[in-house]
């Protein structure tokens, strides 16, 4: 029985593994991660195929080309290395949840109890951004992206991109947009862990703001569709991180204190 007076245990103090046995877990969810990946993309290339994700990668720029258009293939190998680079792409899209759960289960050791309830919901509501946000590129972005781009070609020029520069600016958009959108799962973090307050995330609201439109104009074309379509949603899921973060300081006020250190 532990001495009273000794003060509150630590419910992790013991469990300390080897430095050796941290790189074994780490290699061990790192083949549990490319698994996973490898399962996802044999999946797509039964259905709906490379082909398949190249058509549906294409229809929001084709439906601005004329009809009888089509991207074309500069490079000799560029019909072999984009169909495969767009399939492994998708393959981390679609495990992008197994990916996250790879991640959290090797850090779950190191965590206390009260931060393990919350983390698997993190990963659910990380996952789910993600796929709000690059689906928000390709049904909303780039078809309004292309249009304003297309209204500028002149009639004497005839629009053909490149499918490997294609596939490559689609790509980056969706990178910067799933990981724009984990702005509220940000935000709960910084106050979960007691890095902030609610009302310094109020307080730095103006300057956000700022910050979103800067954020845009670096990893978006030069075009104002694509950096207010990227600034607009990061300033409104700021928002609803503050609500996010509210709420769950009101729900779990002593966990909070429960993560001080003995230390502090």
């Amino acid at each position: 029985m532990s001495d009273p007076s000794s003060g509150p245990q630590d419910e992790l103090a013991g469990t300390e593994q080897p430095f050796v046995q941290h790189l074994i877990e780490l290699r061990d969810r790192m083949v549990y991660a490319l698994a996973g990946v490898a399962v996802c993309m044999a999946l797509l290339a039964v259905w709906p195929g490379p082909s398949g994700l190249i058509d549906l990668l294409a229809v929001p720029i084709r439906a601005h080309m004329p009809p009888d258009a089509k991207l074309i293939a500069v490079g000799v190998f560029t019909p072999f290395f984009v169909p495969l680079k767009v399939l492994m792409m998708a393959g981390v899209l679609l495990a992008l949840p197994w990916l996250m759960y790879q991640a959290w289960a090797f850090v779950a050791p190191g965590l206390y109890s009260h931060e393990k309830h919350f983390a698997l919901p993190l990963i659910i509501f990380g996952s789910l951004l993600a796929y709000i946000g690059i689906g928000f590129v390709q049904f909303f972005v780039l078809d309004r992206m292309f249009g304003f781009i297309q209204s500028f070609t002149p009639e004497a020029v005839a629009a053909t991109p490149d499918i490997a520069s294609y596939v490559e600016a689609i790509l980056s958009l969706y990178l910067a947009f799933g990981m724009a959108f984990q702005v509220p799962i940000v935000v709960v973090l910084l106050v979960r862990f007691n890095i902030v307050t609610v009302d310094k995330l109020k307080d730095f609201r103006g300057y956000f703001v700022v910050l979103s439109f800067v954020i845009a104009a670096v990893v978006t074309p030069p075009d104002v569709i694509s950096q207010l379509a990227l600034a607009l949603p990061m300033c409104v899921l700021y928002e609803l991180g503050i609500i996010g973060a509210r709420y769950m300081r009101k729900m779990a006020p002593a966990d909070t204190d429960d993560t001080a250190s003995p230390g502090n």
